[in-house]
């Protein structure tokens, strides 16, 4: 501030994550953004919430303060799915997790409000408040919480991506503007907004675990820009006011944000403490695209991201790839050339971009494939045939997930994208993720059926003995999800031995995460669309001998939970 010659910075981001300068983390494309648009931004990340050393460093900001937990969920950053801490932490200096508090973003806010009793607005944002907007399962503590904005004491709370949201609040608190009908974001009122969908209040879902399946229900089908209204839930005496979706990125806006300058290294205030591990896997890595249909109910990006794909232009990828070139440091490795599901990049549904998403159909269920779907690889070939051919590239790895049944669906280029994929993108491993194999639990966990799993896994064998490869097919397996019995994982264990003729070596108990189907299950045990109750392993010993089951070797587990 001094050498920019700053008096006060206008926006203030303080995040759980040490800072990093990339395009792949949250709280950095955020100041970015706000910085072209010509504000004077603060970082303070992972301030010491005991002291007001690092949350005074900056001074208080003109406009408002913004805040997230990280690029992980708190909770979920901190503990294992069986509750116990983790000693690691994959965004702080030195990997040892000693930085982040549990429940980050009521902490941030209460860290503020202790040294700066008036100040200006507070603004969540990230993945932490985007999850828990509304009343919403919390594991850890095993009970309903209220929308975060209540618990924090926020002001405002900008969900999803919210990159356009980002931007209009901003004029509007900048204008002195009444920014309630900003869309994209959530606010507190103190009288209901009548024309909004009606979410059963906090106490009701307190009272009736069905009423809180008919809110996850309305919370999930309301996240669309096209199709989605807004929501309007009452809390105690208030109301949790939360707009309709921010429209979506189109192209030339997703390239305009990855041109942006990061520097993709971690801030020298924070280096000096140690490495942080991320970066080796997010610097040299591309994303390109936003979003992901596959609707797995364990999984919140669907919420979060949205289910509609928005794709990078090529020449925009090819352009990163190239500017990889100017760091000392590049190897000529790119990481990663992907997004939140690989091979959705370059394809949607027509009727989609049209009306918004479906409500009463997903766009890929266990064993289906909804026909106006069309799964097409081909623009995805291109991509990374010309990826290969940038100067500087020795190697594109694709370690995003890769959903299997999508190229098995593919008829007309499936064949290819996995020949690509064989030759040219995969280290001795494929990563895929199955989950399970038992047809109750996968349709529970909203997974194909093991016939594709066998389908895909004949069509991979074929090709790397076509390349002359031997290269090998690793699984992801949950254990304990809600529908899943100690039977059901003998029979996963079976599978794998006999079918697959492979020992698994890892899997992972269940974590029920905010904003997933999974975790409503979890609560209330019971199925959301039949309503019937279904059978839900709570027990810590028995979710461990549930994993146990699948990764044990001559009676003894060579497992762990990821």
């Amino acid at each position: 501030m001094d050498a920019k010659g700053w008096r006060q910075c206008d926006i203030i981001l303080v995040s759980g994550d040490a800072y990093i300068d990339s395009p792949f983390i949250g709280v950095a494309m955020v100041g970015r953004m706000l910085e072209r648009m010509g504000y004077k931004v603060g970082m303070i990340g992972q301030p010491d919430i005991n002291s007001d050393v690092d949350i005074k460093r900056l001074g208080e900001p003109r406009l408002y303060w913004g805040v997230s937990g990280g690029s992980v969920d708190s909770m979920v950053s901190n503990y294992t799915a069986t509750k116990k801490f983790r000693n690691s932490d994959d965004y702080t200096p030195g990997g040892k997790n000693d930085k982040r508090p549990d429940r980050a973003l009521s902490v941030y806010c209460n860290l503020i409000r202790r040294y700066y009793k008036s100040t200006a607005p507070i603004v969540l944002g990230g993945i932490e408040a985007s999850l828990r907007r509304v009343t919403h399962y919390d594991y850890w503590s095993n009970k309903l919480k209220k929308p975060i904005l209540f618990d924090s004491k926020a002001d405002i709370l900008i969900y999803g991506m919210g990159e356009i949201a980002l931007e209009e609040l901003t004029k509007a608190l900048d204008d002195g503007k009444n920014y309630t009908d900003v869309r994209g974001i959530c606010y507190i009122a103190k009288e209901p907004k009548d024309e909004f969908k009606q979410l059963p209040s906090h106490q009701e879902c307190l009272d009736d675990k069905e009423k809180y399946i008919d809110l996850f229900d309305d919370f999930y089908d309301n996240n669309d820009p096209i199709s989605a209204n807004g929501l309007c839930q009452p809390v105690d005496s208030r109301f949790l006011i939360q707009n309709p979706p921010c429209d979506y990125l189109d192209e030339s806006e997703m390239d305009a944000n990855s041109n942006l300058p990061f520097t993709r290294e971690l801030h020298p205030y924070y280096a000096k403490m140690g490495k942080v591990k991320c970066l080796e896997t997010i610097k040299f890595s591309i994303m390109t695209h936003h979003g992901c249909w596959g609707e797995c109910n364990f999984c919140a990006i669907g919420v979060h991201q949205g289910r509609t794909i928005r794709t990078r232009s090529e020449e925009n990828i090819l352009e990163e790839a190239k500017d990889f070139n100017k760091y000392k440091d590049y190897k000529g490795i790119i990481s990663d050339v992907g997004g939140p599901t690989a091979n959705m990049y370059g394809y949607e549904c027509g009727k989609k971009l049209k009306k918004g998403t479906c409500d009463d159909i997903r766009c890929v269920d266990a064993d289906r494939l909804c026909k106006v779907m069309h799964v097409d690889h081909s623009r995805n070939i291109e991509l990374l045939r010309k990826v290969r051919e940038v100067d500087g590239v020795r190697k594109a790895f694709v370690a995003s997930g890769v959903r299997y049944d999508l190229i098995t669906a593919d008829k007309k280029h499936g064949y290819s994208y996995l020949k690509e994929m064989v030759k040219y993108h995969i280290s001795g491993q494929m990563k895929v993720a199955p989950e399970h194999t038992q047809q109750h639990v996968l349709e529970l966990m909203g997974k194909p059926g093991k016939q594709t799993l066998i389908d895909f896994k004949k069509m991979y064998d074929e090709l790397n003995k076509q390349e002359g490869k031997n290269q090998f097919l690793t699984y992801y397996l949950i254990a304990a999800h809600p529908g899943c019995e100690e039977k059901d994982m003998h029979e996963l264990k079976r599978f794998t031995t006999d079918e697959l003729k492979m020992n698994p070596e890892q899997a992972q108990v269940f974590t029920p995460t905010p904003g997933t189907y999974s975790a409503v299950m979890y609560y209330t045990e019971m199925d959301p669309k039949t309503r019937k109750k279904i059978f839900v392993e709570k027990d810590t010993k028995r979710k461990e001998k549930q994993k146990s089951i699948v990764v044990e070797k001559d009676g003894f587990s060579t497992g762990f939970a990821t």
